[in-house]
């Protein structure tokens, strides 16, 4: 097995703190984010930063979707890591200063499966999410 990685970022006109608060809160903001790919969405626990537990599908492609339950926890300053229970992906929110605004960066990383359907999947699925965070993150300053 190979470890897939999939990596999206933007840049927001606003301070670190205040993007970084926005997209800690599992309750009120990050519906707003969510595109048409994620769906049952629902927070468990908590709502805000670490201690959250939210759940929801997330439909890569018409054939693929993944059954997410999610803990959250802050390793470090601006740091949001989502851990699935149901799978080996961890998504890492980082959110830096850059210029008068910030930069956003999601990454997750997965177990990809071995043989022939392993290689499809770390050839295409970092690419297919990047697309589906590219949506989310489109939607951040709106959501601000």
């Amino acid at each position: 097995m190979a470890q897939v990685r999939a990596t999206a970022h933007t840049t927001v006109a606003a301070e670190p703190e205040a993007v970084f608060a926005a997209v800690a809160d599992y309750a009120a903001v990050r519906p707003k984010l969510l595109t048409e790919h994620f769906s049952e969405y629902d927070v468990r626990e908590g709502g805000k930063g670490a201690g959250t537990v939210a759940h929801w599908r997330l439909q890569a492609t018409s054939k693929r979707s993944r059954d997410c339950l999610v803990t959250v926890t802050e390793p470090a300053a601006l740091t949001l890591v989502e851990t699935d229970a149901n799978s080996s992906m961890v998504t890492t929110w980082t959110v830096s200063a850059d210029g008068a605004g910030s930069r956003v960066e999601i990454v997750t990383v997965w177990n990809g499966a071995g043989g022939i359907g392993g290689f499809f999947e770390k050839t295409f699925a970092p690419a297919g999410l990047k697309r589906i965070y590219d949506g989310v993150l489109a939607k951040l300053p709106d959501a601000l």
